[in-house]
């Protein structure tokens, strides 16, 4: 069959095109016909060494991959043949035309629902939901949403209200990202390309103050955003890292105005994420949660995919589709 091998650590051109045998399922195991892939972030930082890859390489490459069941092991029902599911990988064996992973990991697509957007909402909507909830929202707080157009961001920035967010105030890079945040529900939108966003964010709120914040920028900037958040019920919940490095707040800088950093990470905190797999792509059954695409790519041109996310263009997921797959 096609993959997509990742030949080591590196840049884009790693990933390479060739043909490898087809997986087999174990026991527990399935294997779908894959029709949709989706390039995510996380995968991106794998593939630079940002993060440690968990087997060695050269390996077939990815995370998520969302099409038809075919195949099944020992212990897994026979009756999931023919199915439509998305499923999730131990971050290997995605990106190709047949995808073996574990069968606990398979949700199953809603009717109106295409693999292609279930490969797109899937791991947005399954980390905003989880993130919400955390959240805890009253119905009269302020919010602010970093990298609010793309991604578990723009989840985060459609849900917020219904979630109790009173107003939200969003980050995105770019006028055109600024833009499509608007039109998934921010109230107000800084440019986070701006090093001096923090202070700009601190003069449109004027006397008010943000109650929580959804920190994916990390960094520095995070500490400089603890200054515009609300004393004693301020709470920063803290899951990504653009920035390339982690929040840097110390206890010290919390203590000084009582307020409260949340580490949505670690295993606890993905098997939350695991269980809002159906209810996310329920909510794109119902159209209240958008399948954001910026582009179909074949699945022969992976490292381009990996090239435009790395350059921060798109304004929607990139899927890859096997070239077996007809549009």
């Amino acid at each position: 069959m096609k993959a997509i091998v990742m030949t080591g650590i590196g840049g884009p051109e790693v990933l390479v095109a060739r043909e490898v045998p087809a997986p087999q399922p174990g026991t527990g195991e399935l294997v779908i016909r894959a029709e949709a892939i989706p390039v995510l972030f996380p995968e991106t930082m794998l593939r630079s060494g940002q993060f440690p890859m968990p087997v060695q390489t050269p390996l077939v490459f990815g995370f998520q991959a969302a099409g038809v069941v075919v195949e099944v092991g020992p212990g897994v029902d026979v009756e999931l043949i023919g199915q439509r599911v998305a499923v999730e990988t131990m971050g290997f064996g995605a990106y190709a035309e047949l995808v073996c992973a574990p069968a606990g990991s398979a949700v199953r697509i809603p009717d109106g629902v295409s693999a292609v957007e279930a490969a797109s909402v899937l791991m947005s909507g399954s980390v905003a939901l989880p993130l919400l909830e955390t959240a805890a929202l009253t119905g009269t707080e302020t919010v602010l949403i970093e990298a609010a157009a793309t991604g578990i961001g723009s989840a985060l920035t459609q849900l917020a209200k219904e979630y109790g967010a009173a107003r939200i105030i969003a980050t995105a890079g770019g006028p055109e990202k600024a833009a499509r945040a608007r039109k998934l529900g921010a109230d107000e939108v800084l440019d986070h390309n701006n090093p001096q966003w923090p202070t700009q964010l601190r003069e449109v709120l004027g006397d008010a103050t943000v109650d929580v914040v959804f920190d994916s920028i990390g960094g520095a900037t995070a500490v400089e955003v603890l200054a515009a958040m609300t004393p004693l019920r301020g709470r920063m919940l803290s899951y990504g890292w653009l920035s390339g490095a982690p929040a840097q707040v110390g206890v010290a800088d919390l203590l000084t105005s009582g307020l409260t950093l949340i580490g949505c990470a670690g295993p606890a905190w993905l098997a939350r994420v695991a269980d809002a797999r159906t209810a996310t792509l329920e909510r794109a059954a119902a159209g209240n949660l958008d399948a954001l695409v910026d582009a179909i790519l074949p699945l022969s041109e992976a490292s381009r995919a990996h090239r435009l996310v790395d350059d921060r263009s798109p304004i929607g997921k990139i899927i890859l589709r096997p070239e077996s797959i007809e549009a």
